[in-house]
């Protein structure tokens, strides 16, 4: 009996794969646990459909990751933070800092974690650091930290 998975089966597939199991198994255990529904002509089309779904969303994310990294690209965030002599800074630069810069400065939404900082700035300059805004998108970005008045 061919059927499609409503969850992940562990040992059968994964959700929403199409799978040909035994009529006993699919009888006495997916479909009473409501793992799975039998592959008829309307639970193949709504298959079909939010596959198609997914991959226009993965598309339209992509697009709109790729628009990101071309706004921000070459971009420089200019941070200010306090220093003590020789310019070394109490404290340091963090990623979530520069997420939030290029949220206020280039209306860029970007998680911290996807940011790659070469370790921690904690001196004044010019760094380079790149943004992984999806899989396969990246950015590169200046951050220039200054003395704050």
């Amino acid at each position: 009996m061919k059927v499609v998975l409503l969850q992940d089966v562990k040992g059968s597939g994964k959700r929403g794969e199409l799978i040909q199991v035994s009529d006993g198994y699919a009888r006495n255990f997916l479909l009473p646990r409501k793992l799975a529904k039998e592959a008829n002509a309307q639970v193949m089309s709504e298959l079909k459909s939010a596959e198609s779904a997914k991959k226009w969303r993965i598309q339209k994310e992509m697009e709109d990751a790729q628009a990101a990294a071309a706004s921000i690209s070459g971009k420089t965030v200019r941070l200010f933070a306090k220093a003590g002599q020789g310019g070394r800074l109490f404290g340091s630069i963090t990623a979530k800092e520069v997420a939030d810069e290029l949220k206020k400065s280039f209306h860029v939404d970007v998680d911290k974690r996807k940011i790659a900082l070469d370790g921690d700035i904690r001196a004044f300059g010019t760094y380079e650091c790149e943004v992984k805004l999806y899989s396969g998108v990246t950015a590169k970005i200046y951050v220039l930290v200054g003395e704050q008045q």
